[in-house]
């Protein structure tokens, strides 16, 4: 995924794929705990939020982000909340006709953000219930951090659909 370019077919299967049976507030440190790992592994760093129903149940920032990385953070979030998709599918969903990602008709660009890095929590049978975010790499790169950590995680190969 991080070298090929990402369709809107592979970010809707994984969506689909990347979904929990359900969520805890410890599988949250794990998680987040995970994606700040990751990241240090490959010398990146990042913001991760994982947001549940509202409530901040992780949030770190690395040495090298700053307040703007929660910006980031917040407005990628509120796209996610209000589309129910990745905020990377939302990116390519634009560009694909044309837009403007930093100017989308119908959005504030000061509250929502069409960038990669903000990714639907999803309970198997319940529906969203929040997001998983990182923001301070560029997004595509965001959006992989993220999808890899929760492969990881929910222990799902890359071939299996993700």
């Amino acid at each position: 995924m991080d070298k090929q370019e990402v369709t809107l077919e592979m970010v809707v299967r994984q969506e689909q794929t990347l979904q929990f049976s359900s969520f805890s507030n410890e599988m949250a440190l794990e998680l987040g705990n995970l994606i700040v790992e990751m990241a240090r592994a490959a010398q990146q760093a990042v913001a991760v939020d994982i947001t549940r129903n509202g409530t901040m149940l992780f949030f770190h920032g690395m040495t090298g982000t700053t307040k703007d990385n929660a910006d980031w953070i917040r407005r990628k979030s509120n796209l996610v909340n209000r589309t129910g998709h990745a905020s990377f599918y939302t990116n390519i969903d634009v560009k694909r006709r044309g837009g403007d990602v930093d100017a989308i008709a119908t959005l504030d660009a000061r509250d929502y953000a069409a960038h990669g890095g903000a990714f639907p929590l999803v309970v198997k049978d319940v529906g969203q219930v929040g997001t998983i975010t990182v923001s301070g790499l560029p997004g595509a790169e965001d959006h992989a951090l993220v999808v890899r950590a929760l492969r990881r995680y929910l222990k799902v190969d890359a071939d299996a659909g993700a």
